[in-house]
């Protein structure tokens, strides 16, 4: 089909009437050209936190006069970023009640190549992110996740960009998939009388969105071998390991008896070594995979401090402390595991674990045991404690302040996190988040409600506690998100968003609406990937709406090329908050995120460019 004769464009929007041209832009609009000019190339070169660029950024702006302090800071009040950080705490409630393990398990599986692990992790977060706002889907998947990784040996920084990006495409494809599809729907709304204007349905947007959605997730599962790189420590350096030793039983009713070694995940753990199994009236050594577990089983392992970690949280074991009597007057989810180091002086020294009766005298049990360049054999109870012994104790959460000090060791350090999750406690969790999904379907409007009150009822019904929910926000990514509202308001107040816009659209004119829609896709996208996307789509609405007007064009493929582009924010961290969510867990530089998202942003275009027409008029 030849290409429509070149339109003209009369008036783009009426912020264009005043300056459409850099040479009319005022001195406040070459200020924050400036300042957005130096945040880009700070956060290019990645050697500052982008939380510190952009309120630096923001500290230039309003030194200069640009931005009132009002307008500074009113992204922080926005729903979306208030929103985003109570989801962290429903993500801690599942986390902390460990509800996500066993659902992701059987999605996941236990890949044997990183290309499996991929496909197997793309295609049900796009299902679900198509279906359930794409935000909290990541906020779920990343701490289960990150085991999953840690037991198959794989790198997160290898899944965790995937991980953003299979959510965003798949967010593309329904009306409820993002807050932008929401937000771009609002806005036609306000113009639903208007000749040509034509409101989103629930699928509407599909026609477009799970053709770009398939493509992309193509791209990431052939592409992604060669343009993602390993930035995460998730090997172990094994060639100097410190090794732990420790036991766990198998617990009365534990879901794991009856299954193999292997089934129960207990070979998955990098740098552990099941070294032997002891029954009543047995003992196995060289455990085979196809061992099958009983009731009571103990297990002895020896392995580096992550995975002995991990195996805490493993629903239906629990330690072998060395002293059957000795147990913690607190529930094992609110006791804190420590490192702590026999002194020289300490009183312990040559006694047993079970003579020893830290229970009595700290208020502790000893998990595992590590003794520097030497392999402890035996029961954990009989071993005889050294100088320069590390201990792993399970122990309440005043134990560091306590003993910090005392001469009885050279170092206390509290590990992360609780000892063990709130298993008890996970069909709650599970039916707080189908509440919260459910409530949001319906009623999308009110998500940060529905999302706060799915938060408290985490805290309230003690899936997790309040100090891990405080501890389980990242500030950083909030700062970055609420700070970027700021910077859309400075460009919309001087003109310099108009400015740009105008001039890149006008390149567009003489190709049609083929071009036309790709200046306005091409505009979006780089908005998007400096502020944020919903602040690009409210920038770029009324521009794509009066390119309708003017060539008496339908408004939806305008809307839709908006919505998409708004969403595709794949080259930088600040395009999508799904993107500054996975950037610090994955150890990701903003140029990962340039040479691995660039290209997908571009396919994406391409695709919704040449199907928007077809789908939606225009022709």
């Amino acid at each position: 089909m030849p290409l429509p004769a070149p339109l003209p464009l009369v008036a783009i929007a009426p912020t264009l009437a005043s300056t459409t041209t850099f040479a009319g832009l005022t001195l406040e609009g070459w200020i924050v050209a400036g300042v957005l000019l130096i945040v880009v190339v700070a956060l290019v070169a990645g050697r500052i936190g982008a939380d510190l660029i952009l309120l630096g950024g923001l500290a230039m702006l309003l030194l200069t006069g640009v931005l009132e302090p009002a307008e500074a800071v009113m992204g922080f009040a926005q729903p979306a970023v208030v929103t985003v950080a109570v989801l962290y705490v429903v993500a801690a409630g599942l986390r902390d009640t460990g509800a996500m393990t066993g659902l992701t398990s059987m999605l996941l599986g236990r890949p044997r190549t990183l290309g499996v692990a991929q496909v197997r992790l793309a295609a049900p977060v796009a299902v679900a992110s198509a279906l359930i706002n794409n935000t909290p889907i990541v906020a779920m998947f990343l701490p289960v996740l990150s085991d999953w990784a840690k037991r198959n040996n794989l790198s997160v920084s290898r899944l965790f960009m995937p991980l953003s990006f299979a959510a965003i495409l798949g967010g593309m494809c329904t009306l409820l998939g993002t807050s932008t599809n929401l937000l771009v729907h609002g806005l036609i709304l306000d113009h639903a009388d208007e000749p040509g204007v034509e409101p989103m349905g629930m699928f509407t947007i599909a026609k477009v969105g799970i053709p770009a959605a398939i493509a992309g997730l193509l791209y990431m599962l052939v592409a992604g071998r060669w343009l993602l790189k390993d930035r995460d420590a998730r090997t172990f350096d094994l060639s100097n390991p410190r090794q732990y030793t420790t036991a766990m039983r198998v617990s009365t009713g534990s879901p794991l008896i009856g299954q193999t070694v292997e089934q129960a995940g207990l070979r998955q753990l990098p740098g552990l070594f099941l070294a032997r199994i002891e029954r009543e009236n047995e003992t196995i050594h060289a455990v085979a995979p196809t061992q099958v577990l009983r009731e009571r089983d103990a297990l002895f392992f020896v392995g580096v401090l992550d995975s002995v970690r991990d195996l805490q949280k493993i629903k239906g074991l629990e330690p072998v402390t060395g002293d059957e009597k000795a147990a913690l007057t607190a529930p094992r989810h609110v006791a804190r595991l420590i490192e702590a180091v026999v002194s020289q002086g300490s009183p312990l020294l040559g006694m047993s674990i079970r003579q020893a009766s830290l229970r009595s005298r700290y208020g502790a049990v000893v998990i595992a045991v590590h003794r520097q360049g030497e392999r402890i054999d035996g029961r954990i109870g009989d071993i005889r404690l050294r100088a320069g012994d590390t201990l792993l104790l399970e122990t309440s959460t005043d134990f560091t302040q306590r003993y910090r000090n005392s001469q009885d060791f050279y170092l206390v350090n509290e590990l992360p996190g609780a000892a063990a999750p709130r298993h008890a406690r996970a069909p709650l969790a599970m039916a707080i988040l189908v509440g919260m999904v459910a409530l949001i379907t319906m009623d999308p409007a009110r998500a940060m409600a529905y999302a706060l009150a799915a938060a408290l009822g985490m805290v309230l019904l003690r899936c997790c506690t309040g100090p891990d929910a405080r501890r389980s926000i990242d500030w950083q990514v909030l700062t970055v998100v609420g700070s970027a509202f700021g910077f859309a308001a400075a460009m919309e107040n001087t003109g310099l968003a108009a400015v740009l816009a105008g001039a890149i659209i006008d390149w567009g004119a003489p190709f049609g609406i083929w071009g036309l829609l790709a200046v306005v896709y091409a505009l979006t996208a780089f908005f998007t990937s400096i502020i944020t996307n919903n602040a690009a789509a409210i920038l770029m609405f009324p521009i794509a709406l009066e390119a309708s007007r003017d060539n008496e064009l339908p408004l939806l493929p305008f809307a839709v090329c908006v919505a998409v582009a708004a969403s595709a924010g794949f080259a930088t961290p600040m395009g999508y908050q799904t993107n500054l969510m996975v950037m610090g867990p994955g150890g990701y530089r903003t140029s990962d995120f340039l040479r691995f998202g660039g290209p997908l942003t571009i396919l994406v275009g391409i695709v919704t460019v040449a199907l928007a027409p077809i789908a939606y008029g225009g022709l």
